[in-house]
Formats: structure tokens, sequence, C-alpha cells
């Protein structure tokens, strides 16, 4: 089963203790900090929107980018209830991501880096992004560290029960490959006279990733690294923070093209 497909569902409901407000807070002073106080901005790995959704409040016009139809679907019906016709929601793999112009700024957070497994593949997703951004343009990037899954999470158990959904989060640590296997057991409320639960059960991995490996990656990427910050402050970040955001910026590169509207897009409205 593929990641997010049943846990879309009930993704907002389990997640409602992310304090995305403060979040989209952050990023905004990050953006502003460097002029980037409207126009055009594309979110990686955007989920159900709520983070594409808070910054088209903020007055940005928005593509939220994700690979889960599932999510995108749940992001959409949002997008109408809220009535926000500036975001646009495109169902997109982030490591061979197109759109069809440039773009003021481009975030990825909630740790969907992540979920490449292979660091050539988060090279090339910074590639894409200095090709698409503006000039001077920002990157933003969180990701959780090597020692968040080696020393944090570990191989815990998580649970929580709810009226209408419970879970068991199980994760096992591989410290040779350095990836997170998550098992997510799900138990959610059929509609019905008898009320039962069904079962379902998703498999995630995530890779830890040092600031050594990041860092090589914008590098190789061609883009200009700005900062790198232990997340939500503007302290230098360390192989011990447990989240981490990079800062990286357009580099002008010879050869940079452009994805023009003849390409497949698909678009989830």
């Amino acid at each position: 089963m593929e990641a997010y497909e049943s846990f879309a569902a009930v993704y907002d409901d389990l997640m409602d203790n992310i304090p995305y407000d403060e979040w989209v807070d952050y990023i905004l002073a990050l953006l502003h900090e460097h002029h980037i106080d409207t126009g055009l901005i594309a979110e990686l790995g955007c989920g159900t929107g709520n983070i594409t959704e808070l910054l088209s409040l903020a007055g940005y016009d928005m593509i939220g980018i994700d690979n889960s139809a599932d999510m995108l679907e749940i992001a959409n019906e949002k997008k109408q209830t809220h009535h926000l016709p500036s975001i646009l929601y495109l169902l997109q793999d982030m490591r061979e991501f197109e759109l069809f112009g440039t773009v003021n700024a481009i975030i990825c957070v909630c740790d969907s880096i992540n979920y490449l497994l292979d660091t050539s593949d988060i090279t090339e997703v910074f590639r894409l992004a200095n090709n698409y951004l503006e000039a001077e343009g920002l990157f933003i990037c969180d990701f959780k560290t090597r020692h968040y899954f080696k020393d944090i999470v570990a191989d815990n158990t998580i649970a929580e029960d709810r009226d209408d959904v419970s879970f068991i989060w199980d994760n096992y640590y591989d410290t040779e490959s350095n990836i997170n296997e998550l098992s997510l057991s799900l138990f959610i409320k059929e509609t019905g006279r008898n009320a039962l639960y069904r079962k379902y059960q998703e498999f995630h991995y995530q890779r830890g990733l040092t600031i050594a490996e990041m860092t090589e990656c914008v590098k190789a990427s061609g883009m200009e690294l700005v900062a790198i910050y232990d997340a939500f402050t503007k302290i230098p970040a360390t192989d011990n923070s447990e989240r981490v955001y990079i800062i990286a910026k357009e580099k002008k590169q010879a050869g940079k093209y452009y994805t023009s509207q003849e390409n497949n897009h698909k678009i989830v409205s």
C-alpha cells in the first residue's frame, strides 16, 4: 500500500497537535527577511494543504505539489470549502516536478525530504528548485536528523486511542542504512449502526540525514547555501538538532530550462 493512502482520510484529525500557525510564521519571517513579500510559491509535499492554505491567506499565490492523490483530494476539498482560488494543486513526484514557469520561492517542510532515501534524489530536488526559482529566489526545506531517528524515536511505539480512530505507530531504525521503518496500524470507525472499526496498515520509510549530507546536496545542485538553522530559531543547527531548516538561494546556471504548458500535468480540481 502506498504511504498516506488510508492515512490521508484521518491525517488532519491525528495531526491536530501540530502548531501549523507557528510553523508558517517562521516560514513567513524567512521569506520577508529575503524580501519575498508577495508572488508565487510552490510547496513540495504539501499533503492535505494545511501550510499551503495558510501561506495563501498570507497573500501568496500557491502551487501545492504531492504524489498522493488521496492527500490532494482532501486538500482540494478544503480549498473549495475555504474559497481559496489562488491555490493550484498538482499530482507530481517532487523528484521530477515540473512547473509552467518560475516561482519566487519553493518550500518543502514537515520532513517530506526525509522520504527520499537516496541523497542523489535530494540533490535532484534542489537542482529542480534552482531551475524553477526566480533570480535570488529561495528554497526553504526542513529535515529530521539522524540523531532524531536513532536517539529520540529509536525503536519506540507510539499509540493513541480516539473515538473515531486509533493508531499504533511502530518504529525501527536501521543504523547501517540510516533508514527508519515506520509501521502504521490504523483502526478507523466505519459509518453505520454497528459502528465497527476497520484496520488499515501502511509502511513509511524515512532516511535520517546529517547536515554534511544536506550541505553536499545543496552544493552539488548548484544552489547557494544561505543558512542552516535549528528549527524555528536563528541558531545554527548541529547534528544534535532534531529538526533542521536549510535555506538555499537560486544561483544562475547556464542552460536553465522551463517547462511549457504543453507538458502533461495532473491538476487536481
